[in-house]
């Protein structure tokens, strides 16, 4: 169950990454990261599987260097 959960939130920061790449909104990736964070924390606690958790990895790891791209992140 809390692998679902994860790869829910794994799934919308996901999304809400692939459109922060478009020009000028470079800036909802602060937002996306935290909850890409939380997912991952989540999908930590499952016992069974953990691509939930790996999803969000891969989303933190994505939104991370997007933002070092456009300079957020120094």
């Amino acid at each position: 169950m809390l692998n679902l959960i994860s790869l829910l939130i794994g799934l919308v920061a996901l999304i809400s990454a692939a459109v922060a790449f478009l020009p000028l909104l470079g800036w909802a990736n602060w937002l996306i990261l935290p909850l890409a964070v939380v997912g991952a924390g989540i999908g930590q606690l499952s016992p069974v599987s953990k691509a939930g958790r790996n999803l969000c990895i891969f989303v933190i790891i994505v939104g991370a260097l997007r933002l070092m791209l456009g300079g957020g992140i120094l």
